[in-house]
């Protein structure tokens, strides 16, 4: 049982994690540049869509960051609680992307800071989900459909290599395929586009 003092610093802690995660390096490279990302390609403030709309630095600096800002959250909260401490902060940097609210409540869908997150608090689920995402997105060729996989097999690699993370998993499951939910319905309508540099078809129609 947390005494009164430790409940306030789980909760300080987890205010900074949230905070952590409001940092978005896409919008921000985005405004430098006079875009509102929001409003260019996808709509989302992420990895793949800085791709689209500003190419491959931006798109790094953004995966780079996103990925250490889910780091950086989680081992605050092991330094200043433990696991109770790192497990929260896994969920609250990623909800405060997903759902930052200096950006009005509108941020990314959390995959590469969930991953940051996790590769902290236990870096073989994190290695785990990767292969996963790495696996059907190569036999895809949608980063879309690898990620889905990824977030929907979450639960059962928690619950296998670190069961009492598993309900926290599972809302970081729920969250991130409700952000997921348009690429969803265009991945079973067939219509979700291949990433270009593994959609082989595409480069023969060209060459």
């Amino acid at each position: 049982m947390l005494n009164g003092n430790q409940m306030l610093i789980l909760a300080a802690v987890y205010l900074a994690a949230y905070f952590l995660g409001n940092i978005s390096p896409s919008t921000i490279l985005a405004r430098a540049r006079g875009i509102d990302i929001k409003k260019e390609g996808s709509g989302n403030a992420g990895t793949t869509n800085a791709l689209r709309v500003m190419g491959k630095k931006a798109a790094i600096i953004t995966l780079v960051v996103d990925i250490l800002k889910g780091v950086v959250a989680v081992l605050l909260g092991w330094l200043a609680a433990g696991q109770i401490g790192a497990m929260g902060c896994t969920l609250a940097v990623m909800l405060g992307h997903v759902w930052p609210i200096v950006f009005r409540f509108k941020g990314g869908k959390g995959v590469a800071t969930s991953f940051g997150a996790l590769l902290a608090l236990n870096p073989l689920i994190a290695l785990i989900e990767l292969l996963i995402v790495a696996v059907a997105t190569l036999i895809s060729k949608r980063m879309s459909l690898g990620s889905v996989t990824g977030i929907i097999l979450l639960p059962a690699v928690a619950f296998w290599r670190m069961p009492e993370f598993t309900g926290i998993a599972v809302i970081l499951a729920v969250v991130m395929l409700i952000k997921h939910r348009e690429n969803i319905v265009r991945l079973v309508h067939g219509e979700e586009p291949k990433l270009g540099f593994l959609d082989k078809d595409k480069k023969e129609k060209n060459e």
